[in-house]
C-alpha cells in the first residue's frame, strides 16, 4: 500500500519541471521494493520501513559513488526518465490529445533546438581551434549558423517577457495564441511551417511593386542615357510578366554601386520597400536601416559562394527550398528541378557581385524572383 502511494504521488509529480527529482526517488523507492521483497518478515513496521529507506539511500550513494558513477548512474537516470516520460505522454495522448499534440510539439521543438545549439558549438569550437574564417566554412554550417543567430534574436522577446513573477503563465497563453509572431520554427507543426511561411511571402510580396516603381522613379536623375534606357525597359519587362534574364541585370549593375541606387545613396522609403524582402522591420532609422540590409546581403552574398563550392547537385530538396525561400522566391507550387534551375541562375549572378553592389542584390529578390513561374520567358 505504501509503494502504491509512493508510487502514485511520484507519477503525480512527473510533470516535466520536477523530472529529475522524479526519476531519482523512483530508483530510490525502486530499491526500497527490492529490499521489502527479500526481508524475512511479513509485516513491515515503521521502524523497518525507516532502516530499509536509510540503507537503500546509503545503497545509493555507494553504488553510484564518483568511481562508478558512469557505468549505474547514466542507465538509471535514463531508463527512470524514458518510463516517466513514456507514461506521462500515454496519459496526455488518452484524456488530452489537443494538449498532447501542443505538448508533442514543444517537447519535439526542444529537442531541435538544444541539437542545433550542439552543432553551432561544435561549428565555433572548430573555427576557433583550426582557425577558420567565417566565410570559408562548408555551406550547411554557415547556414546553421545564420538560422539559429535568428532564431535566438526573435526569442529574445519571449525571454523578456518571461522575467516578472508569475509572467510565464501569461507567455504560455501568448505563446499558444499568438504562435507565428512568438515562437521560433523549432516549435511549429509542419502544417504551421508551410502555413507561416506563406504568409510572410505574402507580406514581402506586398512590396514588390513598390519597388519597380521606386526604380522607375530613381531613373528619370540618372545621367547616362544608355543606362537609363535599360533600367527603364528592365522595369518595364518585370511590369509586363517576363522574367528577365541574368545579362539583362548586369547591364545595369553599375547604377547600384553609387548615386542614385547604392545602398548609402538610395532615398529612404526604397530602403524601408527592401526591409521586409529580408524579414527586417523598417521601424528604424534610415542609416540603421541601410546598415542592417548591407550586412544581411553581405551574409547571403557569403552563403551563395559556399554554395557554389558546395555545388548545387549536393543540396537535398528541403535545403533547395530552404535557400530559394531565403532569396525571396515562394517555393510552394515549384518542383525540386525548377528551384534548381532557379538557384543556379541566381548564383550566376550573384558570384559575380562585389561588396559594392549589395544594392543590386537585394533589388534582384524581386525582379529575379516575380515572374519566375510565369511565362514566356525570355
Amino acid at each position: 500500500m505504501i509503494l502504491k502511494i509512493m508510487y502514485h504521488e511520484l507519477y503525480k509529480w512527473s510533470h516535466w519541471k520536477y523530472f529529475s527529482l522524479s526519476v531519482l526517488l523512483l530508483v530510490v523507492v525502486q530499491r526500497v521494493y527490492q529490499e521489502i521483497q527479500f526481508m524475512p518478515c511479513p509485516v513491515i513496521t515503521s521502524h523497518k520501513f525507516i532502516y530499509v529507506c536509510m540503507y537503500s539511500s546509503l545503497w545509493f550513494v555507494r553504488h553510484y559513488s564518483p568511481s562508478q558513477a558512469r557505468h549505474g548512474i547514466g542507465r538509471s537516470v535514463v531508463s527512470g526518465l524514458k518510463w516517466a516520460n513514456e507514461k506521462y505522454e500515454r496519459f496526455l495522448q488518452r484524456r488530452f490529445p489537443r494538449f498532447y499534440a501542443l505538448y508533442h510539439t514543444f517537447m519535439r521543438g526542444f529537442r531541435l533546438l538544444f541539437q542545433d545549439g550542439k552543432k553551432v558549438r561544435r561549428i565555433v569550437v572548430c573555427m576557433l581551434s583550426e582557425k577558420t574564417d567565417y566565410q570559408n566554412l562548408h555551406y550547411r554550417d554557415m547556414e546553421k549558423i545564420r538560422q539559429v543567430r535568428r532564431d535566438l534574436i526573435k526569442a529574445i522577446p519571449l525571454v523578456i517577457l518571461s522575467i516578472p513573477p508569475f509572467a510565464n503563465y501569461m507567455v504560455f497563453i501568448l505563446m499558444y495564441l499568438y504562435p507565428r509572431q512568438l515562437l521560433i520554427r523549432h516549435f511549429w507543426t509542419p502544417q504551421q511551417l508551410v502555413e507561416f511561411q506563406g504568409v510572410y511571402h505574402t507580406q514581402r510580396a506586398q512590396h514588390h511593386w513598390a519597388i519597380v516603381k521606386g526604380l522607375e522613379s530613381t531613373s528619370t536623375s540618372v545621367q547616362d542615357s544608355r543606362l537609363k534606357s535599360r533600367l527603364m525597359e528592365l522595369c518595364s519587362k518585370v511590369r509586363s510578366g517576363v522574367h528577365p534574364v541574368v545579362s539583362d541585370v548586369h547591364a545595369v549593375r553599375t547604377l547600384f554601386s553609387g548615386p542614385p541606387l547604392g545602398i548609402r545613396k538610395m532615398y529612404a522609403d526604397q530602403t524601408r520597400h527592401l526591409c521586409p524582402l529580408l524579414f527586417l522591420t523598417p521601424r528604424l532609422p534610415a542609416f540603421w536601416i541601410r546598415r542592417r540590409l548591407k550586412s544581411h546581403a553581405l551574409e547571403l552574398m557569403q552563403l551563395d559562394r559556399a554554395i557554389v563550392r558546395l555545388g548545387v547537385h549536393q543540396l537535398n530538396d528541403a535545403e533547395l527550398r530552404e535557400a530559394c525561400y531565403t532569396r525571396g522566391l515562394n517555393p510552394d507550387r515549384l518542383s525540386p528541378g525548377q528551384c534548381r534551375e532557379w538557384l543556379t541562375q541566381w548564383l550566376q549572378f550573384s558570384t559575380h557581385l562585389k561588396e559594392s553592389e549589395t544594392s543590386l542584390y537585394l533589388h534582384c529578390m524581386v525582379l529575379l524572383t516575380v515572374n519566375y513561374t510565369k511565362q514566356p520567358r525570355h
